[in-house]
């Protein structure tokens, strides 16, 4: 259906839009020189004058990365695909059988990407051809940046910008200190210690954004924090036993410390031997997690003197995980009632006024 049809016979429903950060579609150089190129020319992702951006991601960034980043993917790349996109599908499907069991099928799920395939675009088509007069977007970022969460909305709002009839439009902008949202990483580490024993130290790692960023006015430390502190207490964990910090960063410039692979080398040199990682703001298991915090960084703590590094697994499509996404849209979406009209009863009222469909 195009942005133009529309039938009167449609049948009234709400469409949730669940949108993550994105993958490339193989692990080849150019592949991945394709999506670093959406991704970096975000003006969300990476703020200052254009042009000279310009000049330095297409004559050194996109000449030197993708190779480097194609080799960290094919580490991690299943025979199925992405792992990344591999979670989304199975968090898509999840949470749409979880609202079908208690809402029908008034309620449709679509996955949109920000940067790569599936395209958010192509979720909002699928879920317009659903006939959603209503759509709740869900970023799958728990806490909020400009960097991620606003750069979707940018991107919603451009592809809307085609469209003559809008749909009534939400927007969920964090679930950082969402209770179930805790009580599920809680569970996470606790089902994951039952079966491999605790460590010395849980070391939560968190994505980095640009330390200025943080200084324009960026909530994503604080909520950062505020979620480590929050999972602390429901674990009971004494100040000792566990630690923050930033991970991911990209060029010279200072990010937001302390940074994951310094405090892994400094909490060997204090002589601690175990350490359990967990990244509680990626809600799906992907390269920034899956190669740099599972292999590079286990290498980083057991070189400088570690001796038992885990990582535990995002929250992915567990359980717990998927009935706090459902639960997130319940709450969203309260007030949104479609006419309660049979659309067969609609159809024939507009055809008596002249319309074809």
């Amino acid at each position: 259906m195009s942005p133009t049809d529309y039938c009167h016979d449609l049948p009234d429903r709400t469409g949730i839009l669940l949108v993550n950060l994105g993958t490339p579609d193989t692990p080849d150089r150019a592949s991945v020189r394709r999506y670093l190129k959406e991704f970096l020319w975000d003006p969300r992702v990476v703020e200052g004058p254009r042009w000279t951006w310009w000049l330095a991601l297409n004559l050194i960034i996109l000449n030197t990365r993708p190779g480097k980043s194609a080799a960290a993917y094919q580490k991690i790349w299943t025979d199925q695909g992405s792992p990344l996109l591999l979670i989304s599908r199975r968090q898509e499907q999840a949470l749409r059988e979880r609202l079908a069991e208690r809402h029908g099928d008034d309620i449709r799920v679509a996955l949109g990407m920000r940067y790569g395939s599936p395209s958010i675009a192509s979720g909002l088509q699928q879920l317009r051809d659903a006939g959603a007069r209503r759509v709740l977007v869900l970023p799958l970022y728990p806490q909020y940046s400009a960097t991620t969460t606003a750069s979707i909305f940018d991107e919603v709002t451009h592809v809307l910008h085609g469209w003559r009839w809008l749909p009534e439009l939400r927007f969920i902008n964090h679930y950082h200190d969402d209770p179930a949202y805790i009580a599920a990483l809680k569970e996470s580490i606790h089902e994951w210690q039952q079966a491999h024993g605790s460590a010395e130290k849980l070391l939560l790692s968190f994505h980095g954004i640009p330390q200025d960023y943080f200084d324009k006015g960026d909530p994503y430390f604080c909520e950062c924090q505020k979620t480590g502190r929050l999972l602390a207490e429901a674990l009971d964990l004494r100040e000792d036993q566990w630690t923050l910090s930033f991970q991911s960063r990209l060029g010279p410039r200072q990010w937001l410390q302390p940074y994951t692979d310094k405090t892994l080398q400094q909490l060997a040199g204090e002589g601690i031997k175990s350490i359990q990682v967990l990244c509680p703001g990626f809600s799906a298991d992907c390269l920034e997690t899956l190669e740099e915090v599972a292999m590079e960084n286990r290498d980083i703590f057991l070189e400088a003197g570690g001796e038992r590094y885990e990582y535990i697994p995002c929250l992915n499509d567990r359980p717990a995980h998927i009935e706090l996404l459902a639960g997130l849209v319940e709450r969203h979406i309260q007030g949104w009632n479609g006419s309660g009209e049979n659309p067969a009863t609609v159809l024939e009222r507009a055809r008596r006024l002249g319309a074809e469909c």
